[in-house]
């Protein structure tokens, strides 16, 4: 029997969880088939001894994880509402359009959930009769929005002649994000710490990080809150990701199975050596995530995020051996952790001890950051529909342009007729396509991605940060650098890097596909128009 949900909605949830003491989450992969499966009723006996166990105390259930169909998390989670840990959904957004996120959203909150764990999700790969269709309607920053907006009281319009506005129940969930500081390349890596900047705005409450085996990237993310936000009430707390590792499960990551999970050369190989003894390696890859919860626990993190092929058993001898690292002997623990890729970036320099973060920025990156490159140099650059882009911005598009309001009047002339509708429009694309790939959305977001088109270079259409799938900074399903790395390295030259997630959330009206994106920029129908 599942427990009132005003009651539920009257808890704090994980967020406090999270404010007292170093807490410890499990997660729990659900299956492909019924729920009275093997494989389900197993995940429902791992969540429940966890729950009983005393020594966990957040149980956070997947979403087609993978991009595989699975049931819904729900679905097991209901066993535990009403026990004293905590459920944790995650809510994916590659297989649901806004409309049924939203339609989701309210069942979560009506069944007495309130911890979500917000994803824009793995591209699918597998699905009935073949791969499955993407949908990607919105991603995890949208996604925060529509929390935060349900939980202010959604106003919505009802539908009928007289357009009638009224506001809704107020939900109280606790919305969580992803982030992934485990990146190779310098703007790969700043762009998920602004896109977590941006989820912060936009509502998220609490953070789990990906899975990543290099201390100093976890100890890093810590600066950078302490940085960016050192502001207490503002600080959000942090899960740090471990998968307590198997040979197979570290050359699978090592073959990039899991987007975003870097798992390099070095640490295969200590994998398939340590599988060879009599217990197959389960006694060192115990210890490697024991340590990493001590590094974690050192460097600051709220808690740890614990996946992998797990028993309650394994879950409280890892515990046991991490509650023995004591004080600073974290940093002994973090000095074994340092798998990290050749040639990978770090925002600050190294700390006292072996693979552990200072508070100081990189200095070098200290002494380019914000400044524009010379001149010359910003002429010389070869990406000339940035350029043209830029100057339309600017001078044009920009609702305080100075050529706006003149443009917005032609505009005005030009839709009073059919045929000069259409010629505008096709001259529009005469210059788009060939320049940015355009696909005709009529909603365009080439300013907000230094002018590259996520309809036709994003597979997952994001347009509020990248996701945190890439390898190497390149996308993971096509073979070319992310948008977003190409963004930063092009704003870079203006510095205006930074900046470039500082727009307000980004939701594609697809009511404009086919339309002319220059007429619903000028009329203000378009998400610039909207949030206006």
């Amino acid at each position: 029997m599942t427990p009132d949900p005003v009651t539920a909605r009257e808890e704090h949830g994980i967020t406090e969880l999270l404010s007292d003491g170093f807490s410890v989450a499990i997660e729990i992969e659900t299956s492909r088939g019924l729920a009275v499966g093997d494989d389900a009723r197993h995940s429902v006996e791992l969540a429940q001894a966890a729950a009983g166990g005393g020594r966990v105390d957040a149980v956070c259930f997947t979403d087609n994880p993978g991009g595989n169909p699975h049931i819904t998390p729900e679905t097991l989670g209901r066993e535990l509402l009403g026990g004293d840990t905590e459920v944790v959904i995650n809510l994916s957004c590659k297989d649901y359009n806004r409309n049924s996120l939203e339609g989701r959203l309210w069942s979560l909150s009506s069944l007495g959930f309130r911890n979500v764990l917000c994803l824009s999700g793995d591209y699918p790969v597998a699905g009935f009769s073949g791969q499955a269709q993407p949908v990607f309607d919105t991603d995890s920053v949208g996604l925060l929005e529509m929390i935060r907006q349900m939980n202010d009281g959604l106003r919505v319009t009802l539908p009928g002649r007289r357009k009638i506005e009224t506001e809704l129940d107020h939900t109280s969930f606790h919305p969580g994000a992803a982030v992934n500081p485990f990146k190779l390349h310098e703007g790969e890596y700043l762009t998920q710490l602004y896109k977590m900047d941006f989820k912060i705005r936009t509502g998220a409450e609490w953070f789990v990080t990906q899975i990543g085996y290099d201390a100093r990237k976890h100890h890093e993310l810590i600066r950078y809150l302490n940085w960016k936000h050192s502001d207490a009430a503002i600080a959000p707390p942090v899960l740090g990701s471990i998968y307590v590792l198997s040979a197979p499960a570290a050359r699978f990551f090592g073959r990039w199975g899991i987007p975003g999970v870097a798992v390099n050369s070095e640490l295969v190989e200590v994998a398939n050596k340590t599988a060879k003894s009599k217990d197959r390696g389960r006694g060192f890859f115990n210890e490697l995530a024991a340590k990493q919860i001590a590094v974690l626990r050192g460097c600051g993190y709220a808690g740890v995020y614990l996946s992998g092929r797990l028993t309650y058993k394994r879950i409280e001898q890892i515990l046991d051996i991490a509650e023995s690292i004591k004080g600073d002997d974290w940093k002994d623990a973090a000095a074994d952790i340092g798998y990290s890729q050749p040639g990978e970036f770090y925002l600050f320099e190294p700390g006292d001890s072996p693979n552990t973060a200072s508070s100081q920025l990189n200095r070098d990156y200290a002494d380019r950051r914000g400044k524009k490159s010379s001149l010359l140099r910003r002429a010389l650059n070869p990406d000339f529909a940035y350029r043209v882009g830029r100057f339309g911005k600017h001078f044009v598009f920009d609702h305080d342009a100075p050529a706006f309001n003149p443009s917005a009047a032609i505009y005005r002339q030009i839709e009073k007729s059919k045929v000069a509708t259409k010629a505008a429009h096709a001259a529009e694309q005469m210059m788009k396509v060939p320049l940015y790939g355009c696909r005709d959305c009529g909603d365009c977001s080439l300013p907000d991605i230094g002018e590259l088109c996520p309809e036709s270079q994003c597979v997952k259409n994001q347009r509020n940060g990248p996701c945190g799938g890439t390898r190497a900074g390149k996308c993971e399903i096509l073979d070319k650098d992310c948008i977003y790395l190409r963004a930063y390295n092009t704003l870079k030259l203006y510095g205006e890097e930074e900046k470039m997630l500082e727009h307000p959330v980004v939701f594609k009206d697809s009511s404009l596909q086919g339309t002319a994106s220059w007429a619903n920029t000028f009329a203000k129908r378009d998400h610039y128009g909207r949030n206006d």
